[in-house]
């Protein structure tokens, strides 16, 4: 009885936290990385700066929404299955419900008050990736080499520009980690070896994940050839947007396209709505995919279709990461896999440090109302220690204020 209570403890904890995350999160996935950072790193410590950083450089590697992946693994991590079932739930669900309503023709984001309130929500997303990229550069780049991969990672992301970009930087990083980041500096400097992350995932577990991952990418467009049915074609569709595109949500927005206004399932004007409301609401922008199933009225019940297109977009990706994960902390154990890590670590500083300028910043601080109000966010999360909920919460009031 004690585990099994301890376990109900666990799983309630980790929805608590992500239910909290899915209603306060915006900014985009970069801005969720640094919300996961501030709620698990420092102040749940759930795990180590080095350890967070190790995986979001795994879940950038991979296809799929990069934020909703470190928070499955976060889940996992925490409360095994269950809880990876609940962290994913509890951070998608609020807005995939907000964008359901509003295909339903129940917007509530007009007004002048409500326009305040998200433009302040959108200077806090600054304030929190900001305090993220300078905790995690303390950390993560301590001395020169690191500080260097840390900035060539920033010049690769603005040179080259999207995923390709970003992946170009981790994998710049990992082989400078390798060349400048050895075992003996490291020792010489003191830094701590990373620890291991105990995810509940079997090597058998993981080839499943792998070959059910493969048999749906290969085996839903044949059925859709097949068949005649909408479903399964609305099926084949979300599960390849989710299953070919790499760096997160903004990206998935062309193949999403492609599939369902070229082939007649949405109008131009609702997509476009649909992906505007998306904007402007917290979590994952992947729930975009919630709106589509809804609109595009392949089943009689809208929310049965929001529901299967919602599953479908994000399970590629949280199947690659199961398969993946088995293995993780034998590469990580590796020697040259330390020094690889640690130049991927800088790396992910430097993603992170270009994406606070743009598009976080540059899309958000325009006047100096804006740049006060961002750095007051900065101060409360930094000198007074706020979580990041509060703070969310009382930038969200001043938003407001210099809105009217």
């Amino acid at each position: 009885m004690p585990d099994a209570r301890h376990s109900v403890e666990r799983l309630k904890e980790v929805f608590s936290a992500f239910l909290i995350l899915g209603l306060t999160s915006f900014g985009g996935p970069i801005a969720h990385l640094g919300y996961f950072r501030a709620e698990f790193v420092t102040r749940r410590r759930w795990l180590s700066e080095e350890d967070y950083a190790d995986l979001v450089a795994l879940c950038q590697f991979l296809p799929g929404p990069a934020s909703s992946q470190v928070g499955f693994a976060l889940g996992l991590l925490r409360g095994g299955g269950w809880g990876a079932a609940a962290a994913w739930t509890a951070f998608t669900l609020p807005s995939a419900i907000v964008l359901v309503l509003f295909a339903s023709g129940a917007a509530v984001l007009d007004g002048p008050i409500s326009e305040g309130i998200l433009h302040g929500l959108k200077v806090a997303a600054v304030a929190i990736v900001a305090h993220a990229v300078w905790g995690m550069a303390r950390k993560l780049c301590p001395d020169q080499r690191r500080a260097g991969i840390a900035l060539a990672a920033v010049l690769l992301v603005v040179l080259i520009g999207g995923p390709v970009g970003m992946v170009t930087a981790i994998v710049t990083g990992a082989v400078a980690g390798m060349l400048f980041c050895g075992d003996s500096v490291y020792r010489d400097q003191g830094g701590p070896v990373s620890s291991e992350l105990h995810f509940p995932v079997s090597r058998r577990v993981g080839q499943i994940a792998a070959a059910f991952f493969a048999a749906l990418l290969i085996g839903l467009p044949w059925l859709a050839w097949m068949s005649s049915s909408m479903v399964v074609s609305m099926i084949d569709a979300f599960y390849r947007a989710g299953a070919l595109v790499f760096g997160g949500g903004h990206v998935v927005l062309p193949l999403l396209e492609s599939e369902v206004v070229q082939s007649g399932w949405v109008t131009p004007d609702s997509f476009l709505a649909g992906y505007g409301a998306a904007q402007a609401i917290p979590g994952p922008l992947f729930t975009f995919a919630a709106y589509l199933g809804a609109e595009m009225g392949a089943l009689s019940v809208p929310l049965v279709g929001a529901a299967l297109a919602l599953i479908m977009i994000f399970l590629p990706g949280l199947l690659l990461l199961v398969a993946v994960l088995p293995y993780w902390n034998r590469f990580r154990r590796l020697e040259r896999a330390q020094s690889l890590m640690r130049g991927a670590n800088a790396a992910v500083v430097g993603i992170l440090g270009a994406a606070l300028y743009q598009p976080v910043w540059t899309s958000v601080v325009v006047g100096s109302a804006e740049f006060a109000l961002a750095l007051t966010g900065f101060l409360l999360l930094s000198v007074w220690k706020l979580p990041a909920w509060a703070v969310v919460v009382i930038l969200a009031a001043g938003g407001v204020v210099i809105t009217l």
